[in-house]
């Protein structure tokens, strides 16, 4: 998701680095950055940040991370997180392969892949969030029974996704090919997801893990 360019938006988020990092200064302290000890969720890709942000206020015994590289767009979503007064939630600017840099062995419960970009051009395959090069980067990070939640409108990039994770050697399940059609009463869409499905798309999810 691309945004203008606002020049004070570094700024904007080194006042509000109680929940949000620009760096990697929270190596090491991702548990403590919260107000308790509870399992952790991460969206990698969080736009405009109503998933992150709904799944946080529905689910308090959970704590959330939202992950945006665009400090542009997370100026937004720490907004949200402020003004609806959320203490689960916190948000990182950070590429998706440093997440090992970020986060320990086995410190994620859950990840959320909320239509990522598809890179639809074959030789931008390896840029992916569902390449192998990123599902070698979620099993290091993710417990031994994590989960990776996967929503998308793209039939490409679902269709390559299914490819991907089976030759990686994780198990699928519950693969639907048109989530709205029995939508599930907790589904929580993304703005995207709101607007593409009301021009018709059909969103394809599936939920997989590495054991």
């Amino acid at each position: 998701m691309r945004m203008r360019n606002k020049p004070w938006a570094e700024d904007y988020l080194l006042e509000h680095r109680d929940i949000v990092s620009i760096d990697l200064s929270q190596k090491d302290n991702i548990t403590s950055w919260f107000e308790k000890v509870q399992p952790i969720h991460i969206e990698v890709g969080s736009g405009m940040g109503r998933f992150i942000t709904e799944m946080a206020k529905a689910n308090p015994a959970i704590n959330y991370i939202g992950i945006e590289r665009d400090k542009n767009v997370m100026i937004r979503i720490v907004e949200k997180a402020i003004e609806q007064d959320i203490k689960n939630l916190r948000l990182l600017t950070v590429d998706a392969e440093k997440l090992t840099e970020i986060f320990n062995p086995g410190e994620i419960d859950r990840i959320y892949l909320n239509f990522s970009d598809p890179w639809p051009k074959t030789r931008h395959a390896k840029r992916r969030l569902t390449h192998a090069n990123f599902l070698s980067v979620y099993k290091m990070i993710l417990k031994d029974d994590g989960e990776i939640h996967f929503k998308t409108d793209n039939q490409g990039l679902f269709e390559f996704s299914i490819e991907s994770m089976s030759q990686f050697g994780m198990k699928l399940k519950n693969i639907n090919l048109n989530l709205h059609d029995n939508e599930p009463a907790d589904n929580i869409k993304t703005e995207y997801e709101e607007k593409f499905s009301a021009k018709g798309f059909r969103i394809n999810r599936l939920e997989a893990s590495f054991k």
